[in-house]
C-alpha cells in the first residue's frame, strides 16, 4: 500500500469535501422549502434538516482532521497566517452550523416556546451565514494548498521513487 496514504495531513482533504457538499445542499434545500407552498414545505424542511445533521457532524470531523494536519503543514508554509485564518473560519462555520442544528432539533422536538416560523428563519439565516464562511474556508484552504504547497508532497527533480 502507498505510504503517502497514511500521512496525517492527507486525511483532511479526504474528509473536507463531504461536509462542503452536504452543508451547501442543506442550505439550498432549506431555501427551496421557504419558497414552496405550505403543503410541500414539510418534506423539504425535513430533508434540509437531515442534511444539516449529517453535514454538521462531518464538519467537525473535518475540523479535527484539519487540526491533525496543521501541526505538519504549518512548519512548511511561507505565510502561516493564511492557515490560521483558515482554521479560525473553519471553527466559526462549525459553530454556526452547530447552532443551526441545535435550533433545528429544538424546533423538531418543540423544546422552545418560540413561533416555529421564526425559528425556521433563524435556522436559515444561520445556514446562510455558515455557507458564507464555507466559501471563505474553501478559498483560504485552496490558498494554503495551491499557493504555498501545504501538505503537498513535492518529488525530487529526477522523480526518483516513481
Amino acid at each position: 500500500m502507498d505510504q503517502s496514504f497514511w500521512r496525517t495531513e492527507v486525511w483532511h482533504p479526504l474528509t473536507v469535501h463531504f461536509p462542503v457538499a452536504i452543508l451547501l445542499l442543506a442550505t439550498i434545500v432549506k431555501v427551496v422549502a421557504v419558497l414552496l407552498r405550505e403543503q410541500q414545505q414539510g418534506f423539504w424542511q425535513r430533508a434540509g434538516a437531515y442534511l444539516l445533521y449529517i453535514g454538521f457532524l462531518a464538519a467537525w470531523v473535518s475540523v479535527y482532521t484539519g487540526s491533525l494536519a496543521e501541526s505538519i503543514v504549518a512548519r512548511k508554509l511561507c505565510d502561516p497566517t493564511v492557515l490560521k485564518d483558515h482554521e479560525i473560519a473553519a471553527f466559526n462555520l462549525a459553530y454556526i452550523f452547530t447552532g443551526a442544528t441545535a435550533l433545528e432539533l429544538a424546533l423538531r422536538f418543540q423544546l422552545l416556546k418560540f413561533k416555529p416560523a421564526l425559528l425556521q428563519v433563524i435556522v436559515l439565516l444561520l445556514m446562510l451565514a455558515g455557507s458564507g464562511f464555507l466559501v471563505y474556508v474553501g478559498h483560504t484552504g485552496a490558498s494554503v494548498v495551491y499557493n504555498q504547497a501545504g501538505g503537498v508532497n513535492i518529488p525530487p527533480a529526477d522523480c526518483a521513487g516513481f
